[in-house]
């Protein structure tokens, strides 16, 4: 049974900021109270099978945060927003510890969140290994200073 938070969050950007911020910690119960109290969420962690219900996700965080937090840089987010839902897209920028120091891996994700009565909650966290190196965006001519 889904754990019910009454605290509320600003807005999506608040509770993504809260589950990157969960993942670094390797809060479970933190993360969890993020996700929207629905047993038609869904997870999708990279090269791994879809996963519905906070029973299932729960249980895949868990297994991740056995090995420590995870420590990722969310980059380049896209957003489209209206009054009851966001999706967020970005880039992951994960460090992971190798042999011969940190080994870097990009991560194509996709959060989308559902206002809710609780505030902002998550939905479906969806990533996948991205091919090669990732493009970061550049500026728009529109949005540089003269």
């Amino acid at each position: 049974m889904p754990k019910k938070s009454t605290k509320h969050s600003g807005s999506a950007e608040d509770t993504e900021h809260a589950f990157y911020d969960a993942i670094a910690r390797a809060d479970l119960e933190a993360l969890m109270a993020l996700w929207a109290d629905d047993e038609e969420i869904a997870c999708i962690h990279p090269g791994a099978p879809r996963l519905l219900g906070h029973a299932a996700i729960r249980e895949s965080w868990e297994a991740i945060f056995e090995r420590g937090a995870v420590h990722i840089q969310p980059r380049n987010l896209h957003t489209s927003h209206n009054m009851l839902c966001a999706v967020h897209n970005l880039i992951e920028e994960i460090k992971i510890p190798a042999e011969a120091g940190w080994q870097e891996a990009h991560i194509l994700a996709t959060n989308v969140y559902l206002k809710t009565p609780q505030g902002w909650r998550i939905v479906l966290h969806h990533a996948s290994v991205a091919p090669g190196k990732p493009v970061m965006d550049k500026p728009s001519a529109a949005s540089l200073l003269h």
